[in-house]
């Protein structure tokens, strides 16, 4: 089976999203209705999540960037959280497929050591990655809370994670498993300098997972523009979704 694409509104500049860990394309609802004038979106449901989940492909950023721009054209790619990952990826190989790059609560290295004080604890994705194989919708059930943790209204934004975490099924375990490998071993910081195509970094001043921090000195490492949005957590396209479009504005802008 061949990777889920949904596409959605109809202005004339083309968006490839892509979603984060265990959930799919239908989360980004609310930044594809804000965007629906402005841009004609390809919003993906990566391999084993969503309506992809009989996709064999493994969730590895060159194999899911390669895929995905078979299927889309020449665009702006922006990646969610994990999908920030696989964006990356795919505008550092393929700058004329990715004609810009928006990273959105998403950064080149996910796991805190000696050289990133940025990160996420390691020990907790390591826990991740055990839970899964003993108690899985409780592990689930975790990362959700810690992606809700800092919003304006936690509870609300959780309630609205489970109701959306299995809207389209559940995600292969399969995936959930290559997407902790990836979060633990993951790391593009060397490579930022030479990205070539313009790029936006939009934090949530209140996330958890994604320090301010880490998305700022990213931003910096390739003349990127940096944008963050207060009062937001790590899904800022909940509750802002307006304040997210328009931080897009300037990149949106580069394709016209």
């Amino acid at each position: 089976m061949t990777l889920h694409i949904d596409k959605a509104g109809h202005g004339p500049i083309p968006l490839v999203m892509l979603h984060g860990w265990a959930m799919h394309g239908g989360v980004l609802a609310p930044l594809v209705e804000a965007l629906g004038d402005k841009c004609t979106m390809y919003v993906v449901d990566l391999p084993g999540h969503g309506h992809s989940r009989d996709c064999e492909l493994p969730l590895e950023p060159r194999a899911c960037a390669a895929a995905i721009a078979a299927l889309t054209p020449p665009a702006i790619w922006l990646g969610w959280s994990l999908g920030g990952l696989i964006a990356l990826t795919a505008a550092l190989d393929m700058p004329r497929q990715v004609r810009g790059l928006a990273m959105l609560c998403a950064t080149p290295k996910f796991v805190r050591d000696a050289s990133w004080p940025h990160g996420v604890d390691e020990t907790l994705v390591h826990q991740l990655a055990t839970d899964l194989e003993t108690d899985y919708h409780a592990t689930l059930e975790r990362f959700l809370a810690l992606e809700a943790m800092g919003s304006a209204d936690p509870r609300a934004e959780l309630r609205h994670l489970r109701t959306l975490v299995f809207e389209r099924g559940e995600p292969d375990r399969r995936v959930l498993q290559e997407g902790i490998a990836l979060l633990e071993t993951g790391d593009r910081r060397a490579a930022l300098p030479d990205l070539t195509v313009p790029s936006a970094w939009i934090s949530g001043r209140r996330d958890r997972l994604v320090p301010p921090q880490a998305m700022q000195w990213s931003a910096s490492q390739c003349a990127g523009r940096y944008h963050d949005t207060p009062q937001a957590g790590h899904a800022p396209f909940f509750a802002h979704a307006d304040a997210v479009a328009q931080a897009l504005q300037p990149l949106l802008a580069t394709f016209e």
